[in-house]
């Protein structure tokens, strides 16, 4: 999975870390750091808080992963002898360092005192399957609802647990309307083959025919081409060096990068990587991806959706933006500590995360990509299809934006989604017949309950 990606990615810093710490190497712990970072600090004061602050705490006893929020910032606990602390790091592409801060040690919340109310009936098997895998998650005391669909032998059900706004005692249904994040992106990969098919666009075109002339002027552009920028293998970083730079709603962190900014920093920017070698998540590349489609369809990226993919689908709450009528049904947010927060708004990057959407549409949606029907022959069917076509496969395999990912020997399409607010997850084999949807109002990750139920399913 992207996130068990990065995360391992981490892990691995965080490794290092700790043997340099305890071995009291400050040198060897600040070469960890990204240059970004280095900026910011110098070894001299990185030193000094290092030998005459931290190293005083003594070899690091035991440590342990408590957080990975938003596919990025890891929080570890450390305990030493004397006290209990939690570092924070998150790493960019080059697995250096680029946020590094010691805090305090913050006990979780523990558990609900209650047990949480549900819609399950827990009579037939895959009840009882969903409700082994989620209620460990729904009982903790940071989160607040779920919402879960489950395609299985032929059968759709849906189950719903906890409350859509904390403390309203109402359960979420299979129409509450949750933040999807970067499922997201696999609406924007049907986009881009909807109009592959059309022949507006080809796979193989370098993204220069599509930029203006004082972006395309960048050479380092010049071998992008538009399926790297879908399979994650453009050598663009996950964000931009100017998204946290420029005015900004840190709760709200997408909804102020518009189009002038991501122009402003593709002119000059550098790859990480040569484009079509290597696997990195980007949130820019797809971002660009929806950029170009508007610009070969001159639609906006919510006005494709609309009428490429819900409209014919006949699913009515899926979209960028809830209008007033659907408000009542959109769940409020919290973050992964269970704290209130902002649904995410979107401008320019808004094909990498900004669909709202139900599991009852979600449903729809996983039902149309598991159709292998002959007799369907629609664009979209078509576009659907083609998004299952493979890539890449270098250590990870992916379609367009679709990943691939093995739970007991199957092989299931996947995406998963995190904002502040939300998490969610979606996985579906077509052979099997089989699909797993989970949507949750708290940004505590569910890919664990979709992995559980997709075990024991089988």
């Amino acid at each position: 999975m992207a996130q068990s990606l990065e995360q391992q990615k981490t892990d691995s810093v965080f490794q290092l870390v700790k043997t340099q710490f305890n071995a009291k190497q400050a040198d060897s712990i600040y070469a960890l750091t990204s240059d970004a970072f280095k900026r910011n600090v110098s070894a001299e004061t990185f030193n000094d808080v290092a030998n005459n602050q931290l190293f005083h705490l003594g070899e690091i006893k035991h440590s342990s992963l408590i957080s990975f929020v938003n596919n990025k910032i890891a929080t570890y606990k450390l305990v030493f002898d004397s006290m209990t602390l939690q570092l924070l790091i998150s790493v960019d592409e080059y697995s250096k360092m680029d946020y590094f801060r010691f805090q305090p040690y913050t006990k979780p919340e523990g558990v609900k005192p209650a047990l949480v109310a549900t819609s399950n009936p827990l009579k037939s098997a895959t009840d009882k399957i969903v409700d082994t895998a989620a209620r460990p998650y729904i009982q903790k005391a940071n989160t607040v609802g779920l919402s879960i669909g489950v395609i299985s032998n032929g059968k759709i059900s849906t189950y719903n647990y906890g409350e859509t706004t904390r403390g309203n005692n109402l359960l979420p249904t299979a129409n509450t309307i949750f933040e999807i994040g970067s499922i997201t992106k696999t609406f924007t990969a049907t986009l881009l083959a909807y109009y592959v098919n059309e022949g507006k666009i080809k796979l193989t075109d370098t993204i220069t025919k599509y930029l203006p002339d004082s972006v395309a002027a960048n050479p380092a552009l010049q071998n992008i081409t538009v399926v790297t920028l879908s399979n994650h293998t453009s050598g663009l970083p996950s964000l931009p060096d100017n998204f946290y730079s420029h005015p900004n709603d840190t709760l709200n962190p997408y909804k102020n990068y518009d189009s002038q900014l991501m122009f402003a920093y593709l002119k000059t920017c550098k790859l990480n990587t040569q484009p079509g070698e290597k696997y990195a998540y980007s949130n820019l590349a797809v971002g660009l991806l929806g950029t170009i489609l508007e610009r070969v369809s001159g639609k906006t990226f919510d006005q494709m959706v609309t009428e490429i993919i819900t409209k014919p689908l006949k699913i009515t709450s899926t979209m960028q933006h809830v209008s007033p009528v659907l408000r009542a049904r959109f769940a409020a947010v919290y973050n992964e500590t269970g704290k209130s927060t902002l649904p995410w708004n979107f401008d320019v990057l808004a094909p990498c995360g900004s669909l709202r959407s139900t599991v009852n549409n979600l449903l729809v949606y996983v039902k149309a990509n598991m159709d292998t029907a002959s007799s369907d022959t629609t664009p979209l069917h078509k576009a659907f299809l083609l998004t299952h076509q493979i890539t890449f496969n270098k250590g990870i395999k992916l379609g367009l934006n679709w990943h691939v990912i093995v739970v007991n020997g199957i092989e299931y399409y996947f995406h998963d989604g995190d904002t502040y607010g939300s998490s969610s997850f979606l996985a579906f084999n077509i052979e099997k017949n089989v699909a797993v949807i989970i949507l949750s109002n708290c940004g505590e990750g569910v890919n664990d309950i979709g992995v559980n139920i997709l075990k024991r399913l089988e």
